[in-house]
């Protein structure tokens, strides 16, 4: 596997985008590094006063958009979904954040939740992340982490709020 480097990530768009503008190049935890790279452009989008509707059309465009970003970007480096590949990380999260609360305590507990489910990989995430190969394979099991996030958020939030 090629180790990405500054080099790699101006060398294509793709390789720009796969590796969430440079988050990915974080020497440790670049997943954590590419989920907070979702926070700036959802704050954008909040602040635009984008609708939910338009928000989620926005992040099936990304997720779809995903698919061969994250292929070329995998090809390029030699590995099938490597660390330094976080455009999953950042669409997935960009979905948790449209239904978290607009609060510190909100974005924060989405945060948590999508990373825990992320990196934890329960059944089926880990189902999917074995046996689903590609673009298709990297974007897929952090949409299912996503969905498990937001579905002890929604629960969260229910019970406390």
């Amino acid at each position: 596997m090629t180790k990405p480097d500054l080099r790699f990530l101006l060398a294509h768009p793709a390789h720009f985008l796969a590796l969430g503008f440079g988050s990915g190049l974080a020497p440790r935890a670049p997943g954590t590094f590419g989920t907070l790279a979702a926070f700036p452009l959802y704050a954008l989008w909040a602040w635009l006063g984008l609708p939910e509707g338009l928000m989620l059309l926005l992040v099936g465009f990304l997720f779809v958009a995903g698919v061969p970003i994250c292929a070329r970007a995998g090809r390029s480096l030699g590995a099938h979904d490597p660390g330094a590949i976080v455009w999953d990380e950042i669409v997935a999260m960009l979905l948790v954040l449209i239904y978290a609360p607009p609060t510190a305590a909100g974005w924060l507990l989405a945060f948590a939740l999508f990373r825990l489910f992320d990196i934890v990989k329960p059944w089926p995430i880990r189902l999917v992340d074995a046996r689903v190969g590609g673009g298709l394979g990297v974007m897929l099991d952090d949409l299912f982490a996503a969905v498990f996030a937001l579905a002890v958020q929604a629960g969260v939030w229910h019970v406390f709020a």
